[in-house]
C-alpha cells in the first residue's frame, strides 16, 4: 500500500482530492487546453453518478465542471491499460448528454457543449503525441465538421512530440506522473496551483484518515472477493467429483452426494449443477 505522500496524480484518490477544487480544476483545464481564458462557473464535482434509469448501468465521473461558456468538463485519470477505453468515453459522452435537458425539452439544441479528457500515462493510440483530439468530421469533405458540440480528448503523458504543446504542459504531465515540477523554472501560476494543492491535500490530517478508511474499504472488498472465489472452487470440485462418481459407479446425484459425505440439506445447491 501508498502511503498518502506517495501517491501521484495518476492515482484516483490523490486525483480525486486534488482536483474538486475549483481553482485548482480551472488550471488544470487552463493548460491542458491552452486557455488562459477558461472560467469555471460551477464547483467541481469529484465522483459524480450519472445514470438514465434506474435499471441502466450507471457511471461515476471523476471530475466534472461547467465554464461561464456553458460547457461541460468531464475529465478522467485512467491509470492502467484497458481495451475498451475508446467505447468507455463514447458510453459517458452518451450518459452525460442525456442528463443536460430538461424533462420536456423539445429544442436538442439547447444541450451544452460537452469536453471529456481522459488522462493517461501510456500511449493508447501509439503515435507519440500527448494530445489527440477527436471531434465528428465529414469522411467525404474532411474539412467539414459535424459541429455538434462534443469533443473528446486523450492524453499521453509520454507524449513525445514537445514542439507541438507547451513547456508548461510538458511540466504538468512529468508533476501528474512523478511528482516532480523543478525543471520547469518559469512563472506558472496554474501550475503553481496544483502543485500547492497537492502539497495542501497531502498535509491534511482529514485526508490521510479519509484515505485509511478508503484503503480498508478496498482491502474488505477485495478478501471478500477472495473468500467468494475460494467457495466458488470449493464448489466446482465438489460438483467434479460428483459427477465422477455417477459416471464411473453408476449412482444417482444423491447416492454420490451421500457417498462424498455432503449434507442433504446441501443436496439443492449441487442438484441444478448436475
Amino acid at each position: 500500500m501508498k502511503t498518502l505522500q506517495e501517491l501521484t496524480l495518476l492515482d484516483k484518490f490523490l486525483f480525486d482530492e486534488v482536483i474538486e477544487d475549483k481553482e485548482t480544476y480551472e488550471a488544470l483545464l487552463r493548460i491542458i487546453l491552452g486557455d488562459e481564458e477558461l472560467n469555471l462557473l460551477t464547483e467541481a464535482q469529484s465522483e459524480k453518478e450519472l445514470r438514465t434509469a434506474p435499471w441502466l448501468r450507471s457511471i461515476r465521473v471523476d471530475v466534472f465542471a461547467m465554464d461561464d461558456k456553458s460547457t461541460i468538463y468531464n475529465t478522467e485519470m485512467q491509470k492502467e491499460w484497458r481495451a475498451d477505453l475508446i467505447k468507455r468515453t463514447r458510453y459517458y459522452q452518451a450518459l452525460i448528454d442525456s442528463s443536460l435537458l430538461e424533462p420536456g425539452e423539445i429544442n436538442f439544441n439547447n444541450i451544452k457543449n460537452t469536453t471529456i479528457i481522459m488522462i493517461m500515462p501510456f500511449d493508447l493510440f501509439r503515435m507519440g503525441k500527448y494530445i489527440y483530439t477527436f471531434e465528428e468530421i465529414c469522411r467525404e469533405y474532411p474539412d467539414l465538421k459535424l459541429e455538434d458540440g462534443a469533443k473528446r480528448i486523450f492524453i499521453n503523458t509520454h507524449g513525445k512530440n514537445n514542439d507541438e504543446v507547451s513547456p508548461e504542459f510538458i511540466a504538468l504531465m512529468k508533476f501528474i506522473e512523478y511528482n516532480e515540477s523543478e525543471e520547469y523554472k518559469q512563472s506558472s501560476p496554474n501550475l503553481d496551483r496544483i502543485i500547492n494543492r497537492v502539497s495542501q491535500v497531502k498535509a491534511s490530517e482529514e485526508v490521510g484518515v479519509k484515505y485509511m478508511q478508503r484503503w480498508e474499504e478496498e482491502a474488505l472488498i477485495r478478501n471478500e472477493g477472495r473468500e467468494e472465489g475460494r467457495e466458488e472452487g470449493i464448489i466446482e470440485t465438489k460438483v467434479i467429483d460428483i459427477k465422477n462418481l455417477m459416471e464411473n459407479m453408476k449412482l444417482t446425484a444423491e447416492q454420490a452426494m451421500i457417498a462424498l459425505g455432503i449434507d442433504k440439506n446441501e443436496f439443492s445447491k449441487y442438484l441444478p449443477m448436475l
